[in-house]
Parts: C-alpha cells; sequence; structure tokens
C-alpha cells in the first residue's frame, strides 16, 4: 500500500508542478445497502489522496480490504463475492474540482468530475459535495449513490434480497498541506 501511495504522489507531483498541494490526514469512505432482509454498511479510514488547491487535480486510493464492517462475514463476502479484493485490491478515483475558489470562506459547493475505478472497471462520474477551509485544514464531503452493475459487481440470485443494487457512499476527506 505504501509503495501504491508513493507512486501516485510522484506522478501527482509530475502531473501538478505547480500550486499548493494537500495531503490526507483524515478520511472516512463509508458505504449502505438498504437490503428487504439485512442492511449493509461499511467504513473504511486508510484512504490515500492528493489535492491541488490552484488546479483542482485530486486522486484518490482506497484499499478495499479495509472497509470494517459489523459482521466479520460480511465483510468475508464482501472481499471474496463481490469486489473480489484479491484481484483488485483499491479503488481509485482521479478527477478536478470544477468550480472550486480557494478564496471562498466557509463552506461551498462544489462539483467534482472524474475517473472513479472500482472492481476493474472504470467509468466516468460528476458528483456535487462540499468543501471549507479552515485555517491549516481543507474539508471535503460528498453523499452519492453508485450502482453496482456499473461496475459489474454480481449479486448471487439466492442473495438478491440481502444486497441493493445501488449503494449509498459517504465520504469526507481532511487535508493537511504536503
Amino acid at each position: 500500500m505504501k509503495l501504491s501511495f508513493y507512486i501516485l504522489l510522484l506522478s501527482f507531483c509530475v502531473f501538478t508542478a505547480h500550486g499548493q498541494k494537500y495531503t490526507l490526514e483524515k478520511s472516512k469512505v463509508a458505504f449502505f445497502s438498504d437490503g428487504a432482509i439485512e442492511d449493509i454498511k461499511a467504513e473504511n479510514i486508510k484512504t490515500s489522496g492528493l489535492l491541488n488547491i490552484s488546479t483542482g487535480d485530486l486522486v484518490y486510493i482506497i484499499p478495499i480490504k479495509d472497509f470494517e464492517f459489523e459482521k466479520s462475514l460480511m465483510k468475508e463476502h464482501f472481499n471474496e463475492k463481490y469486489l473480489e479484493s484479491e484481484k483488485f485490491p483499491k479503488a481509485i478515483f482521479k478527477g478536478k474540482f470544477l468550480n472550486l475558489n480557494s478564496e471562498t470562506v466557509g463552506e461551498q459547493v462544489v462539483n467534482v468530475s472524474g475517473k472513479l475505478t472500482i472492481h476493474g472497471v472504470t467509468k466516468e462520474i460528476s458528483k456535487t459535495g462540499t468543501i471549507e477551509f479552515k485555517s491549516n485544514q481543507i474539508i471535503a464531503r460528498s453523499k452519492f449513490v453508485i450502482s453496482l452493475e456499473d461496475y459489474h459487481i454480481k449479486i448471487p440470485q439466492l442473495l438478491w434480497q440481502n444486497i441493493a443494487e445501488q449503494v449509498e457512499v459517504a465520504v469526507e476527506f481532511i487535508y493537511k498541506p504536503l
């Protein structure tokens, strides 16, 4: 994981030679699946990421195995049957804040567009969120829905009532200067 992060850091620095760069100090990526029989939720606090305020460029790497569930069997099924984390160990988002204004004090609504890779499938996405500049930190939040089918994540016929076809994702990232 560390090697992936350093490779990402090097490519990001080459990609964005000028500007103010920030790295994640804290992260939280959570998802919720509203199943007819049982809700499924998990949280991951081990995301790596970089943000260039001058250009709006950003990138995140989310290690799939680091999602934590209420039940260990859910985690096992998630990693082995659905996300196949041995084969696809991370989700990656590489994109850009489209309307970021680093001069705005307080919270602002922002649009983010880029490529999200999950389960080996890359899709263009555009989402809305908020960003807030505080002293020496930047806090970014967003909630959005993804379709499992878009990322070729299959739900076994026996479990179609347990797992929703769409999953709500919530992210909160706290950045510090690089």
